[in-house]
């Protein structure tokens, strides 16, 4: 079944924008900034932080990335206007990173500058392989420029856990994720088991080492290994926090909520919803079964 749903996401391209836009909903918050803003209030209700994300990386003009360095600083107004608990999630290539590394970082200065006006902290988040070494390189100008900020590493990359050796030495803070993107087996760990085992080592080093780290699964072993991790080193509620994609798992999100653990939300919208979800299917592809029936079942 698991080789059919992937072959089923083969043909993700071929089902009309519409009837994937109906499945995508779960995994977006809308199109536009206020939808964005809603839903963060209504998370905030129950007691779940939120981090937004203006959806579309690898702009390939520096006036598209002018345009998303706006929209962020536009993130960080609804932000403090709507006193919402929520922070603001920056991918680098929407900046620029793959243009020019020095306008990249003129563009996240930019940002932080909005971000300091009124105190919000800021997330760089990491993108595929061909941008580790440039994302730390900026993330590491930038947060001398602002040091309320952290950054994205993903346990699937078999180099992550010596950038944290050399972070931590800074009492980085961490969002800790299994990584989403297809690497090659010479830089990459391909296996479950194999990706699970990294991620705990590393989230033990940066737990042992004093920074604070997002613990970003849905993995019930990896959660449960979290507790234990926690338990052991008498970590404070306020040391760590859970979190989680939006539409994914949420009566685990919510149990976690109710044991007592900071938990905070991803919370993506905007106008480039499609790769994102693309993204979301290939990840629970029998998902994507549902959209290809859809396409033979009369609504």
């Amino acid at each position: 079944m698991g080789f059919i749903n992937k072959s089923i996401v083969k043909l993700f391209p071929l089902v009309p924008r519409k009837i994937v836009r109906r499945f995508a909903n779960k995994y977006i918050a809308g199109d536009k900034l206020s939808d964005a803003v809603e839903l963060a209030k209504r998370l905030n209700d129950k007691g779940i932080m939120g981090t937004m994300d203006v959806l579309g990386e690898n702009i390939s003009t520096k006036e598209e990335a002018v345009v998303s360095r706006n929209e962020c600083i536009e993130v960080i107004d609804a932000i403090d206007k709507n006193k919402l608990n929520s922070n603001i999630s920056i991918k680098l290539t929407q900046m620029g990173l793959k243009i020019d590394l020095d306008f990249c970082l003129k563009n996240l200065e930019d940002i932080m500058d909005a971000a300091k006006s009124v105190n919000q902290f800021i997330r760089v988040d990491m993108e595929d392989s061909s941008c580790t070494k440039d994302t730390i390189k900026t993330f590491l100008s930038a947060r001398d420029y602002y040091p309320r900020c952290g950054i994205v590493l993903q346990a699937c990359l078999r180099r992550t856990y010596a950038d944290v050796q050399e972070l931590i030495k800074s009492h980085t803070n961490f969002r800790l994720c299994k990584g989403i993107y297809i690497e090659p087996v010479e830089i990459a760990y391909r296996k479950k088991e194999e990706v699970n085992e990294h991620y705990l080592k590393i989230l033990r080093v940066m737990l042992e080492s004093g920074s604070y780290v997002g613990i970003a699964t849905h993995d019930d072993k990896l959660i449960e290994g979290a507790y234990k991790m926690i338990d052991e080193l008498k970590k404070k509620r306020d040391e760590y926090e859970f979190q989680m994609l939006l539409g994914v798992r949420e009566n685990l999100r919510d149990k976690i909520v109710k044991d007592g653990h900071r938990l905070r939300v991803y919370i993506p919208f905007g106008e480039h919803w499609y790769n994102y979800s693309l993204r979301r299917f290939q990840e629970n592809p029998e998902v994507m079964s549902y959209v290809i029936k859809s396409v033979f079942t009369k609504n």
